[in-house]
């Protein structure tokens, strides 16, 4: 498995991550002034100062449409983000495939589906703010159950039998979430549907960063544990077992650590396309493949790029927002194209 940079040396990653960080942070607070209602950054910065560190005094309409309307998209953005950057980059060692993203398994269209029903049919319409979440987080995870039942009932969780089985699994859900749709009466619903299918982080609100936030924290912790681990699986199953690594026990793991983390971001955000398809081979070209840097490097890079999707979602057509996989599709499949031309472009040591 090549370690170094393809095409050339690696970048240091130390000084990569603390740019990131920064980058990230600096995104951040410059995205809070940018929206329908361009803000002063120095007015935004006021508001940052009283609500964290209980210094100074903050206009009260600043307070407002910051702190409670724009703070929590921008923390959900760079937690989606980073989640999932780093499903993504497991998911392609999971499955050694390249083109893997963290949806591969069905999980995104399971979700659409009980989103889907709550929209449309008012399912757990007594839940209030939580009633999406919660019904597309059931129904990932319905999607996820499935998935896993089928391939071990089949023979095991082996990397081609995941992709297909995720495939099938993936359109049957996306034909109920359009029977759905089609047989709906309100247009007003299936405007929603599509809305939400294609990613917001529009209703994002305080009551819903903090387990999106513990679970991608959780998720990290245990990544960083596995690193050396998934090195060996992304050099194959046979050469990871003669270096005494659990492949099947790890692969089951990898499923459903990969299935909940998706499920709950996409409970929150919708499908958010090619985050975590283009992020994890940026992370490759960047610092190699060794998977101790690539999964921080990755979910950097996936909260740095996602803030910025979302400043572009909410000013590009202000006042009307733009669904972020038309945004993140239109800056994605060129910089992946980009890649591909890459001669030197290695994934886990195949060259591409």
């Amino acid at each position: 498995m090549s370690h170094d940079r393809p095409g050339g040396r690696r970048l240091p990653a130390a000084p990569l991550l603390i740019g990131l960080v920064a980058a990230t942070a600096v995104s951040a607070v410059v995205s809070l002034s940018l929206g329908s209602e361009p803000l002063r950054v120095s007015g935004v910065v006021d508001v940052l100062q009283a609500r964290l560190l209980g210094s100074g005094r903050a206009d009260p309409t600043y307070d407002t449409i910051v702190w409670e309307l724009r703070a929590p998209r921008v923390v959900m953005a760079v937690v989606v983000g980073a989640g999932l950057a780093m499903a993504g980059a497991c998911m392609q060692t999971l499955v050694r495939n390249p083109l893997a993203d963290p949806y591969l398994l069905g999980v995104s269209a399971g979700a659409g589906v009980g989103a889907t029903a709550v929209i449309v049919l008012g399912l757990l319409g007594g839940l209030g703010v939580w009633a999406l979440s919660l019904g597309a987080l059931g129904g990932a995870l319905l999607a996820t159950a499935l998935v896993f039942g089928i391939s071990m009932a089949q023979g095991g969780l082996d990397p081609l039998r995941l992709i297909l089985t995720g495939v099938v699994m993936s359109a049957a859900f996306s034909s109920v979430s359009s029977f759905l749709v089609f047989f709906s009466a309100d247009p007003k619903a299936t405007q929603s549907v599509l809305f939400w299918l294609l990613g917001s982080l529009s209703g994002s609100v305080w009551a819903q960063t903090l387990p999106s936030v513990i679970v991608v924290c959780l998720s990290v912790v245990l990544l960083m544990g596995l690193h050396s681990w998934l090195d060996a699986l992304a050099s194959g199953a046979d050469v990871a077992a003669g270096l005494g690594v659990p492949v099947r026990a790890l692969r089951t793991g990898l499923f459903v650590l990969v299935s909940v983390l998706v499920g709950v971001l996409v409970a929150v955000s919708g499908g958010i396309g090619f985050v975590g398809l283009v992020v994890p081979h940026v992370a490759r070209i960047l610092v190699g493949a060794r998977h101790r840097v690539v999964l921080p490097v990755a979910a950097l890079g996936g909260s740095l790029f996602l803030v910025w999707v979302d400043v572009a979602a909410r000013v590009l057509v202000r006042p009307q927002e733009i669904p972020l996989s038309v945004v993140t599709g239109v800056v994605g499949a060129p910089i992946f194209l980009l890649l591909l031309g890459r001669r030197h472009y290695t994934y886990s040591g195949a060259q591409s």
